[in-house]
């Protein structure tokens, strides 16, 4: 019964990964662009590979989008802005001079008295006099125009032209013949200046602080102001009418042969057959060849995808969140793709492509990061105009991401990688730009200020691995280094209350992180690992052995099969206390298999000696494991079990060291403890040496040191502290 509810939950993870799969298909078929791909690639400044190339069918030249720019900048600076002419202004200043004058005029007199006086052979007093010297100068200024300009053109020369709409009438003006604030002031304080001088002798003084008073800056408002509306629409207009082609090539026209410089007139016409053809494509029956070529195009991706998975990494194939994981940041990625083909302000080397391999590689290896970047680049390039450029510049930059990357513990490193990253993008660019052009001169500097803009979205991995962790149950380095300080509450905790379990903890990381680091594998990982396979033992540190040191032993009072419960019982209570302190269950898996479904040996063997006639209960002797199933695992149950047994030596000869390691591990070979565990005998073989190697540098033998003889020699910190020989190992 249990096999066959065990055959229906592999059909139905099989059935999901099926979906998961053919959701991902989907998903990129929709986002890939509905046209077709040219045939040819080329570059400029390089020879044409292929066949002579003949026209098709008739399609126009576009223009460069260099040129096009030009002809935009061309058109802006010789366009000329709109401007009203508002006939009305004239008459409301002219009329609000009149009645504001005639409120001065009074205060004006009393500090002005000569104002009052009326010169000869004249009809009105000398106040009329400036009043209408003023009213009238302020006509002749509207009449001519008095100008706003905008900010935009505040600094415009005297050369300057614009469109003037006076009574709905356009007509070209230069800047020149209007006044501004400036010379319309200037103009109305000379006239009256003048005509004082002629008719009073009055002091220049006096006249300045006369026409201060008259404020007549109150009176200048413009009557020609920018028409911002149809100036906009005007300019529009203008930039939509543009021509984005430069001639035609007619069907049957020779475009280039075999072996031609491809130069920049030949490049523009390859590139506009280029557009014409994939929007030929995209329309009417070839829409549906299309998209049946783009769902092979991506079956066959995944499908590679899905095989590596199978063959090469199983642990990873069945695990549905692993799988989706990567499968959405190949989409992700390829969606970032699609919109900077959609948006022009979304250029495609801002795109932190380097993200995926990180990431991928901080919670599985380099290789299958390296195999999801390539694939995902490949796929990537549908979407790009120059699929060789981006390939060539793309796949590189996976390898050095994840060179520079290789352990990410500490947060410079993720710094430094960006600046790697920005360096690799920039050299490989122009190493690419110089093969093409030749030169330097036309090497787009644009590109680098977008390469730095890439490095700098290269420090989102940061808080991404901590959203992908919570999301999908990962574990990264930086989450197993904070997991290893022995700061932790967790190992606080089993320091404060079962000091020798502790210790032996310590041991064990140090035997299996070394072994890791011989064989391949996650040292940071079983470092963790071995820091909380034992932290069960807090609940009753006294029923085990390196924790008794007051001389009591509660085994002494309780059977061999309660004894064995007692110890075994640490494995369940030690997943229960790391799931309350919600720790990640790569490390609850050290947990639970580090001594496998191996026995009690201690009180089994006890229990036989006693009773040879009896037939044990093997149940309540025996761990429940599981056995180990991972490389790290395996390695943590066998640096447990001789970093345990080594304590119990009572010589520590190369020889008796040795012989324990090989003891150990070999019985539990005996007893298939490592037949779920993806570790070769060779590799057994280097783990055994690490552990003997590492043990006689623990236990190598001490200097002794010598008797004092003279009783009363005084205790100097010579013959107080002997120093070791100089060939003698420091302890």
């Amino acid at each position: 019964m249990s096999r066959f509810f065990s055959n229906i939950k592999d059909n139905a993870t099989g059935i999901y990964r099926i979906l998961i799969f053919l959701s991902a298909i989907a998903l990129v078929v929709y986002i890939l662009p509905r046209e077709g791909k040219f045939p040819y690639e080329y570059s400029k400044g390089k020879p044409w590979k292929h066949e002579m190339l003949i026209a098709p069918f008739d399609f126009p030249v576009y223009k460069s989008q260099a040129e096009l720019e030009n002809e935009r900048d061309s058109i802006l600076d010789n366009f000329r802005p709109y401007f009203n002419f508002d006939t009305l202004r004239k008459a409301e200043q002219a009329n609000r001079i009149s009645i504001e004058f005639e409120n001065k005029k009074e205060n004006l007199s009393e500090k002005y008295p000569f104002l009052e006086k009326t010169p000869e052979r004249k009809d009105s007093s000398l106040w009329s006099i400036v009043k209408e010297t003023t009213r009238n100068e302020l006509i002749k200024i509207y009449n001519k125009g008095l100008i706003n300009l905008p900010e935009q053109y505040i600094n415009a020369g005297p050369s300057f032209e614009l469109i003037l709409v006076r009574n709905n009438f356009a007509e070209p003006s230069g800047l020149s013949e209007f006044h501004n604030y400036q010379s319309a002031y200037q103009q109305i304080t000379l006239h009256i200046f003048r005509q004082m001088k002629v008719l009073t002798e009055v002091d220049q003084q006096v006249l300045d602080n006369l026409v201060s008073d008259l404020q007549i800056n109150k009176y200048l408002e413009p009557n020609i102001n920018y028409d911002l509306e149809r100036t906009t629409r005007e300019r529009d207009k203008i930039l939509k009418n543009l021509s984005l082609t430069s001639g035609i090539v007619l069907s049957g026209q020779r475009i280039v042969d075999t072996g031609e410089i491809i130069d920049d007139k030949t490049v523009k016409i390859l590139d506009s057959l280029k557009k014409e053809y994939e929007i030929s494509l995209g329309s009417g029956s070839g829409y549906y060849f299309i998209l049946l070529g783009q769902v092979l195009f991506t079956f066959l991706f995944m499908g590679l995808i899905y095989l590596f998975l199978y063959f090469f990494r199983r642990d990873v194939y069945n695990n549905l969140l692993s799988i989706s994981f990567m499968l959405i940041m190949v989409i992700g990625m390829l969606l970032l793709v699609r919109l900077s083909r959609l948006f022009d302000f979304f250029p495609l080397y801002i795109i932190p492509f380097a993200i995926l391999p990180i990431i991928i590689r901080t919670f599985f290896d380099s290789r299958l990061a390296f195999f999801m970047h390539v694939i995902t680049i490949l796929m990537g390039a549908f979407f790009t105009q120059n699929s060789f450029e981006f390939v060539y510049m793309q796949v590189p930059i996976g390898l050095i991401a994840i060179f520079s990357l290789f352990r990410m513990v500490r947060r410079e490193q993720l710094v430094r990688a960006s600046i790697f990253i920005v360096i690799a993008y920039s050299g490989f660019y122009t190493a690419m730009a110089i093969l093409q052009e030749g030169d330097l001169q036309n090497i787009n500097l644009s590109l680098y200020g977008q390469f730095f803009i890439n490095g700098a979205f290269i420090l989102l991995v940061y808080p991404l691995i901590y959203v992908f962790e919570k999301a999908f149950g990962f574990i990264s380095d930086v989450t197993l280094v904070e997991l290893s300080d022995t700061n932790h509450p967790l190992l606080r905790k089993l320091a404060e209350k079962a000091p020798g379990s502790f210790q032996h903890s310590l041991q064990v990381g140090n035997l299996a992180q070394e072994a890791v680091y011989r064989i391949g594998g996650n040292p940071l990982l079983v470092r963790a690992g071995a820091m909380y396979h034992d932290i069960g033992k807090t609940v009753s540190p006294i029923f085990f052995t390196e924790n008794q040191n007051t001389g009591f032993n509660p085994h002494t009072n309780l059977d061999y099969e309660k004894s064995a419960q007692s110890i075994i019982q640490h494995i369940e209570k030690g997943v229960k206390i790391a799931r309350k302190h919600k720790i990640p269950e790569q490390i609850i898996d050290f947990i639970r298999t580090h001594q496998g479904t191996t026995k009690t040996k201690y009180f089994y063997n006890s229990y036989l000696n006693e009773n040879p006639d009896k037939e044990p209960d093997i149940s309540q002797f025996t761990y429940p494991g599981p056995t180990p199933f991972t490389k790290e695992t395996a390695i943590l149950m066998m640096a447990d079990a001789v970093e345990a047994a080594s304590r119990s030596l009572k010589n520590y000869t190369d020889e008796e060291i040795e012989k324990l390691v090989e003891n150990i591990i070999e019985s539990q070979i005996d007893e298939n403890q490592f037949v779920n565990a993806p570790i070769t005998f060779r590799e057994i073989t280097q783990v055994k040496e690490v552990f003997k190697q590492k043990l006689k540098n623990i236990y190598h033998a001490r200097v002794e040191y010598p008797e004092l003889k003279n009783q009363n020699a005084p205790q100097t910190s010579e013959n107080r502290e002997p120093q070791t020989p100089p060939d003698t190992p420091d302890e």
